[in-house]
């Protein structure tokens, strides 16, 4: 797995703490709340949304082949609530720590088909996801942790856009470089035919106009996989 911070370590430690942030957040909401950032969910769907993930991953992940699983994508009820939650989570937690990261796992995505590929996304999504829980219960979110934000930066460049996730624009040629002032990290792209960040931003959280942003400006829609 390429990455320029991430091992199973590292992501899983992540999920310990995203995991139960997310948790305390939506308990503390209205499930029926809209959620600022993806405001075609409920606090109640966007529960739902993890809830699924980790079983469909939980499902597959540990088979030990490379062909795809019989569901393509999660499935299962749109809600979920907080004690959903808890089960759905454990369940994953159990099983990504018994898994060698090497170990071979189907993904669709242009990477190394490996467990750790799965270990990566499901900790980046959590939280990603903790942050728009706290936003939906309070208005008010912590930031990622400085080396985590990085990575799942990195993921949308190696990972997401390459598999397809990007916004399409009608002009997606030239140069774009993001800087993360706090890690002293850049990351440099060049957008061809095919769209290619700091983290929230690429996510579409916030504007780019809240970054210090070297290139085209135009070119930075290309870079949003949210």
């Amino acid at each position: 797995m390429r990455s320029h911070h991430g091992n199973k370590e590292f992501w899983l430690a992540a999920l310990r703490a995203e995991g139960p942030a997310f948790r305390t957040a939506v308990a503390a909401a209205d499930p029926g709340t809209s959620v600022p950032s993806c405001p075609e969910w409920t606090v109640a769907e966007l529960t739902g949304h993890l809830v699924r993930l980790y079983t469909w991953v939980g499902g597959h992940v540990g088979r030990g082949v490379l062909t795809p699983p019989e569901e393509l994508a999660p499935t299962g009820p749109r809600t979920a609530t907080p004690a959903g939650f808890d089960q759905a989570y454990a369940a994953l937690l159990t099983r990504f720590d018994v898994l060698d990261p090497e170990m071979p796992a189907w993904n669709a995505a242009p990477q190394a088909k490996k467990v750790a590929y799965w270990q990566r996304r499901l900790a980046h999504d959590t939280s990603v996801h903790r942050w728009d829980a706290q936003m939906a219960a309070t208005g008010i979110s912590e930031p990622l942790e400085a080396k985590l934000a990085a990575d799942v930066v990195s993921e949308v460049l190696d990972t997401l856009l390459p598999a397809g996730r990007g916004r399409r624009t009608a002009d997606r040629h030239g140069m774009v470089a993001l800087s993360a002032t706090d890690l002293e990290h850049t990351w440099h792209i060049r957008l061809r035919e095919s769209g290619g960040v700091a983290l929230l931003d690429t996510w579409g959280r916030i504007g780019f106009d809240l970054l210090t942003v070297t290139g085209e400006q135009r070119l930075l829609e290309c870079l949003r996989v949210g």
